[in-house]
């Protein structure tokens, strides 16, 4: 059986190689064997890697968060009109947790945030590298989720204790150090499963994915970010394109009434404990003006999502803006990591 599984794994390579695609149900297929482990690590790598080469379809990309969801350890927040804010990392900019960051705030001016996230892999720290070093406890226990969103308006995913298979490929996507398909999956297998979701992502084309599949969910509201200077968030560096349930537009910072910044303004620090020092000093209001504004304006986005565009994003702003200085975003956190 284990010939069969490797052989099998071998001809996909070669099929993928030649830049020939997979179908829905092979792509499913291929990652559910993965998940349990049938492959060698070297196979693993090669696979992850192809999509660094080209491109992958709809079909690809929605067997396998099909596969993942269908595996996951699922949560109910069902009774929470809830929100995910997540990027896709891989972007290579090493930037401080905006998203992160921007979940608190948001969670701060009273929306509810089911937050999935995952350890750093291309980057310095991830959402889950920040949070542990906060102090936030993993669990997948329901009880516990559903208590930190009920009292704090925010609970966090952490990936591998709800997808068994990213927990079976983290060793190799660690020795790889670089962004793999299972980066464009994250922001996509939220096991919660809610209505609403602001996704950033790492390049214009998995956007245009992303618009799709969210638009074939049934009363989704979402917004998909793309910086075109290669950011998954808005950075205020330069224009971005926003994909929305309502419609597509780009926009630039003076679009938004913000000062465009540099890239040195955003910058995420060398080590977990310097990302964890820049993310506590801004939720505690001390954060300089760029980088609450980076935070703010993503959390502007979000906040227009969850009121269906109903505001406008100066209003957004501006309710962002006091979660954060008036330190309703720091007392969300509080609550959760006692």
């Amino acid at each position: 059986m284990q010939r069969f599984n490797k052989n099998k794994m071998k001809n996909t390579l070669e099929r993928l190689f030649q830049h020939q695609k997979l179908t829905k149900e092979e792509a499913k297929a291929l990652l559910k064997r993965m998940a349990n482990r049938e492959f060698t690590d070297a196979q693993v790598a090669a696979f992850m890697t192809v999509y660094q080469m080209r491109t992958i379809s709809v079909a690809e990309l929605s067997g396998f968060r099909e596969a993942l969801l269908e595996m996951c350890i699922p949560v109910d927040l069902s009774e929470f009109d809830t929100i995910d804010m997540c990027g896709t990392g891989g972007d290579g900019k090493n930037t401080f947790n905006i998203s992160t960051l921007a979940s608190f705030v948001v969670a701060g001016a009273g929306y509810k945030v089911a937050k999935h996230g995952n350890y750093g892999v291309s980057s310095v720290s991830g959402s889950s590298n920040v949070l542990e070093a906060m102090g936030y406890e993993f669990t997948n226990d329901e009880k516990t989720l559903q208590d930190q969103i009920r009292d704090a308006n925010i609970t966090f995913l952490h990936a591998p204790k709800f997808h068994p298979a990213m927990a079976a490929v983290a060793p190799v996507r660690k020795q790889l150090q670089m962004k793999t398909f299972f980066n464009m999956l994250g922001p996509i297998v939220n096991p919660s499963l809610p209505k609403n979701q602001l996704a950033g992502v790492f390049s214009l084309e998995l956007g245009r994915l992303y618009h799709y599949l969210f638009d074939e969910e049934a009363g989704k509201k979402f917004a998909v970010i793309y910086g075109l200077d290669g950011y998954d968030e808005i950075s205020l560096t330069g224009d971005f394109y926003l994909r929305t349930h309502k419609g597509e537009k780009r926009l630039s910072p003076m679009d938004l009434q913000l000062p465009k910044i540099a890239e040195s303004d955003i910058y995420g620090g060398n080590s977990v404990e310097e990302a964890a020092d820049i993310f506590k000093r801004i939720l505690e209001g001390k954060g300089t003006e760029a980088q609450n504004n980076v935070v703010c304006a993503n959390a502007g986005i979000a906040i227009q999502v969850m009121n269906d565009f109903a505001v406008d994003f100066r209003e957004a702003f501006a309710q962002a803006q006091e979660s954060l200085l008036g330190g309703k975003a720091l007392r969300s956190l509080e609550l959760i990591t006692g």
